[in-house]
């Protein structure tokens, strides 16, 4: 492993956003873990991608909310060595107004951002501090800043996000790893393409416009790379003037 190479694992990798950052941090000169859950063919497709144009990335496959199977999972990339960079992307959205919202919506929406991220993210914990040298981010959301109208559930789980970044930020920074949370704004993606017209965007953005992937992804290799060692317990929020 050369001094620029990391080993780095991006959950949700299969997604439009995770897919963005998978490839981002692959063409930094990582090795790239590309998980996926339900986007088995979409992660696989992905790293074919990659790894024709001479860059490093596998597929990797777990539920993050399911313990026994993400420790299964994180014990077999383990046995290589440790994962240096850890990109928490997993989510969901199950949209409803608040009186209207099940056990089951509340439940789900927590469990793959907030339940995930510790599944995730304190196995690897060790290793990483072991080499005295670690980034982990993850996707939090403006809805957690400014609220947003039918996602109780998911302004919930991504403020704990937040909340959880601050905090073991504090926790490991003597140790030369850096804890730092991004809050997206309009992303163009597959998901937000149904969810908001171009009206709804020139309304509340400011720029007029909904980001890119690539603008996300820009931002996460940057807080990953060598030279953001001095940026952590931040939030970065990227999202047109929104906030």
């Amino acid at each position: 492993m050369t001094a620029t190479m990391r080993r780095a694992l991006v959950t949700g990798g299969s997604g439009g956003l995770g897919a963005a950052i998978c490839e981002r941090l692959a063409r930094s000169g990582h090795h790239v873990y590309v998980h996926a859950h339900r986007g088995r063919e979409q992660a696989q497709a992905l790293v074919q991608q990659l790894t024709a144009d001479g860059l490093q990335a596998q597929a990797l496959y777990f539920d993050v909310t399911d313990a026994h199977a993400t420790h299964a999972a994180i014990e077999q990339m383990l046995a290589e060595g440790a994962i240096q960079i850890l990109v928490n992307n997993a989510g969901i959205h199950d949209d409803a107004i608040f009186p209207g919202m099940s056990a089951l919506q509340w439940q789900r929406v927590i469990d793959v951002s907030l339940q995930g991220f510790f599944h995730v993210t304190q196995p690897l914990l060790l290793p990483m501090l072991r080499t005295r040298w670690g980034r982990i981010v993850s996707l939090s959301s403006v809805a957690a800043q400014l609220g947003n109208r039918g996602q109780v559930n998911y302004a919930a789980a991504k403020g704990a996000l937040i909340s959880a970044t601050r905090a073991l930020a504090l926790e490991v920074a003597s140790r030369g790893v850096t804890v730092n949370a991004v809050a997206p704004g309009i992303i163009a993606t597959r998901m937000s393409e149904s969810a908001f017209g171009e009206a709804v965007i020139a309304r509340l953005v400011p720029m007029q416009r909904a980001g890119t992937a690539a603008e996300v992804a820009s931002l996460i290799d940057f807080l990953v790379a060598e030279h953001a060692a001095y940026i952590t317990g931040q939030v970065l929020s990227i999202n047109g003037g929104m906030t």
